[in-house]
């Protein structure tokens, strides 16, 4: 009981962050770790819990859908699920011990991105410009890593977005969360095609995440947005820390 219980209190959490700052994986993974999972297995099983809430964010944000810098959904959407698709399989093809070496420095990486925030696109844009192709092909790889760990694929993908499009960040939340649907979606079919689910965990963390995700959402309007963005950062910082004394 207590291993589910710690997988609810999770999801609770982790879809909280997820609906207001982002950074639900930070709680997620390391909670499938903590729960006994297998590192591959905790980040497919945690991708698969997960993925309802943005399918669900997504749908509520349906009429403000578009796309970026001019370049359509229609070409978006199968880029960001073929690079979806390739990183869940090069996940699971990665051997165990190598995953536990690199997943401290994916968390770090994650962990900075999410650090730097909107701040990051506009130090970008000071010294980058990129086209179209450069674009879809950057695109390609951010979802490749959205399908192979996530961690603040939405932050980096908007950061490399404000090289191309001058638009609010706000503006462009819908595209971002339906691209990192898309990018996950391929990874969930994937990940659940292959076995690498362990769905009792997986079903007592989903739920509790859409819960997180609805009620969290409405409890955290009344929070500044300051403090929450800290505790993700603070939170992301601990796990980061506590992977490296782990592997290293």
């Amino acid at each position: 009981m207590l291993h589910y219980l710690l997988l609810v209190l999770a999801g609770l959490l982790a879809g909280t962050m997820n609906a207001v700052a982002g950074g639900g994986s930070f709680v997620s993974f390391p909670t499938m770790v903590l729960a006994g999972l297998p590192p591959i297995a905790a980040n497919a099983t945690s991708t698969v819990a997960l993925f309802p809430g943005t399918i669900a964010s997504t749908w509520a944000y349906r009429e403000d859908l578009r796309g970026i810098a001019g370049i359509g959904l229609k070409v978006l959407l199968p880029v960001s699920l073929g690079g979806g698709l390739v990183g869940a399989i090069l996940l699971l093809v990665t051997p165990g011990a190598a995953f536990d070496l690199v997943i401290p420095w994916l968390l770090l990486l994650a962990t900075l991105t999410f650090l730097g925030g909107r701040h990051l696109g506009d130090w970008l844009r000071r010294y980058v410009r990129i086209g179209r192709s450069a674009f879809l092909a950057i695109q390609f790889i951010l979802s490749i890593y959205g399908g192979y760990f996530g961690g603040a694929i939405g932050l980096m993908m908007m950061a490399v977005w404000t090289l191309i499009d001058t638009s609010e960040l706000k503006a462009m939340a819908p595209t971002r969360t339906a691209l990192v649907s898309a990018a996950n979606g391929a990874a969930v079919l994937c990940f659940a095609a292959a076995g690498a689910v362990w769905w009792p965990e997986m079903l007592a963390m989903m739920l509790s995440a859409i819960a997180g995700g609805y009620y969290g959402a409405r409890f955290a309007r009344h929070l500044p947005p300051t403090v929450l963005r800290w505790f993700v950062v603070a939170l992301s910082a601990t796990v980061t820390a506590a992977f490296f004394l782990r592997h290293y």
